[in-house]
């Protein structure tokens, strides 16, 4: 699974329905607005980069109040939780 984070920048009087209209899309995880050089992030997980590479330009690309987006692949994920809950396995109550 390919893990990526989108930075969106909207245009203003349009940043809920351009939230939502992207929420929407397969393949999109989440989509949160922010305060910051960016309008939305958007949270995308898919099986390819072929998948991807269709995803971002082809459909998020598209979505009215779109102006431009920057995409980040991640690599590795570092999470407290994740790491709680793989120590966890086997652990009885």
């Amino acid at each position: 699974m390919i893990t990526a984070f989108v930075l969106i920048h909207a245009v203003a009087d349009s940043i809920p329905e351009t939230a939502q209209a992207i929420a929407d899309i397969d393949g999109v995880a989440e989509v949160y607005s922010c305060a910051g050089d960016v309008d939305l992030i958007a949270m995308v997980r898919v099986h390819t980069h072929e998948d991807l590479a269709d995803l971002i330009p082809g459909k998020i690309g598209r979505v009215s109040g779109v102006i431009d987006t920057d995409t980040h692949i991640a690599f590795r994920s570092y999470s407290t939780a994740d790491t709680e809950s793989a120590f966890a396995i086997g652990a009885e109550d």
